[in-house]
C-alpha cells in the first residue's frame, strides 16, 4: 500500500488511530503501540517510522491519563516511580537498539515479546494473588529492574512497556489486574519521554504524524479510564488477553503474508 502522507485522508486515519490507542492505553494501562504499530505499518510506513509516530503519541496520553488517574486517587506513586526510573534509564537506549538491529529481527522479537506476556498473564490470578517476592528492598530493586529491561525493549520496539509490564506485576507481585493500570501508565510517562528524546536524536521522530495521533489520544484515553471504572476484574483480564490475540494475529499476517 502507497504511504498517503500528502493526502487529508491519511491524517483523518491517523487521527481515528491516535482515538482507539487513547482507549487502549486509559483501559489497559498501555502505550498503545501494540495495536498503532501494525495499522502504521499497514498505511505504508516501515516498523522505524511507526516506532517514532507510537513513542510520540505514548508522551501524550500517558500524561493526561496519569493525571486523570492521579485526579480519580487511582495511581499508587511509589510503585509508579520505581518502576519509572527503571524505564527512564532503559529507553535512554533505545535509539541505539534502533540504529543497529534491522527491522525484520525487531519485527521477530516483537512478535514473542506479545507470545510472552499472553502467557504470563494467562496464568496470572485477575484478582490479585500472593507475591512471589519478599516484601522489602527485593521488590523495590524487582520494580527497577523490571522498568530497565522493559524501557530499552518495549520502546526500541515502539511500544510503552504496559504490555509487558502488567503480565510481570500480576505474576510475580499478585497485583490484580485492575490496580497495574494505572501504575503500568505511570510507568509509560518516564519511558515514552526517554524513547522520545532517544529516538529524536537518531531521526525516528515524525513530529506531524505523531503530533496527530498524540492529540486524539487525549480523546480516546479519557473514555477508556471511564471503561475501566465499570469493567469486573476478570473481564478486563480476558479483554487483554483477546487483545493480544489480535496482535499476534496482525504481526503473523505481517511477516508470512506480506
Amino acid at each position: 500500500m502507497e504511504l498517503l502522507s500528502t493526502e487529508p485522508v491519511y491524517d483523518i486515519i491517523l487521527f481515528s488511530i491516535g482515538i482507539l490507542t487513547g482507549i487502549l492505553a486509559g483501559f489497559f494501562g498501555i502505550g498503545g503501540g501494540a495495536i498503532l504499530v501494525p495499522l502504521v505499518i499497514m498505511l505504508g510506513n516501515d516498523i522505524k517510522s511507526a516506532i517514532g509516530i507510537s513513542i510520540m503519541q505514548m508522551v501524550f496520553s500517558s500524561i493526561y491519563g496519569s493525571y486523570v488517574n492521579y485526579k480519580k486517587h487511582l495511581l499508587d506513586f511509589k510503585d509508579g516511580l520505581y518502576v519509572g526510573v527503571g524505564g527512564l534509564l532503559g529507553a535512554s537506549l533505545s535509539g541505539f537498539v534502533l540504529r543497529t538491529i534491522p527491522s525484520n529481527v525487531l519485527e521477530i522479537v516483537f512478535t514473542f515479546f506479545i507470545l510472552y506476556s499472553f502467557a504470563k498473564l494467562f496464568k496470572a490470578n485477575a484478582y490479585g494473588g500472593t507475591s512471589r517476592l519478599k516484601k522489602g528492598l527485593g521488590t523495590k530493586l524487582f520494580l527497577i529492574g523490571c522498568g530497565c529491561f522493559v524501557g530499552i525493549f518495549a520502546i526500541s520496539l515502539g511500544i510503552g512497556g504496559g504490555m509487558l509490564l502488567s503480565p510481570l506485576l500480576a505474576y510475580y507481585l499478585g497485583y490484580d489486574s485492575k490496580k497495574i493500570i494505572p501504575v503500568s501508565l505511570f510507568f509509560i510517562v518516564f519511558s515514552s519521554l526517554a524513547g522520545s528524546a532517544s529516538l529524536a536524536l537518531n531521526g525516528y521522530v515524525s513530529l506531524k504524524e505523531g503530533a496527530i495521533v498524540g492529540i486524539a489520544s487525549l480523546i480516546g484515553v479519557r473514555i477508556g479510564i471511564f471503561m475501566l471504572s465499570k469493567t469486573d476484574a476478570k473481564k478486563h483480564k480476558y479483554a487483554l488477553l483477546i487483545m493480544y490475540s489480535i496482535m499476534l494475529c496482525i504481526m503473523f499476517k505481517k511477516m508470512f503474508f506480506s
